[in-house]
């Protein structure tokens, strides 16, 4: 069976799945909102019940979300929510959590040093050298604004 390429591409259009968009948002958002109205709810608690500063509240609920969502990631569990919610796993600091844990696991067989230590950052490398890199231009330009 010869196709040219306009030909397959109508026909594996054709046969394609559909994909549930209105659904597949719905989940993104209700769960997504979850994971932030935990955040905040561990946010609250620290904060009230524990007494600690608006800051150290912020940052403890933070690290929690973080440390959960690597342990969830370890357990095989967050892949599961993740084909649920989609990018509502992704977005808040959950997502972040995954990127770092994920590589980190796929690569245990290789050792330690050249499997885990090696690869732990293969996704959130960038978006770390980036965001450090660009803090610190940022910080030049102001310090250099303030000297003028």
């Amino acid at each position: 069976m010869n196709m040219d390429k306009n030909t397959y591409k109508r026909f594996a259009d054709a046969h394609a799945p559909r994909s549930p968009i209105g659904k597949n948002c719905i989940n993104a958002f209700c769960i997504g909102g979850l994971i932030c109205a935990i955040g905040q709810g561990l946010n609250d608690i620290y904060r009230l019940a524990l007494g600690f500063s608006e800051d150290d509240a912020g940052l403890l609920a933070s690290v929690t979300l973080v440390f959960a969502s690597a342990l969830l990631t370890a357990l095989g569990v967050f892949d599961e929510i993740a084909k649920v919610a989609g990018a509502g796993t992704l977005v808040p600091i959950t997502g972040f959590a995954n990127a770092v844990v994920s590589p980190a696991i796929d690569s245990k067989s290789e050792g330690f040093i050249l499997g885990v230590g090696a690869k732990i950052f293969t996704v959130a490398g960038p978006v770390l050298l980036y965001g450090i890199l660009s803090g610190v231009i940022y910080g030049i330009i102001y310090y250099v604004g303030l000297m003028i």
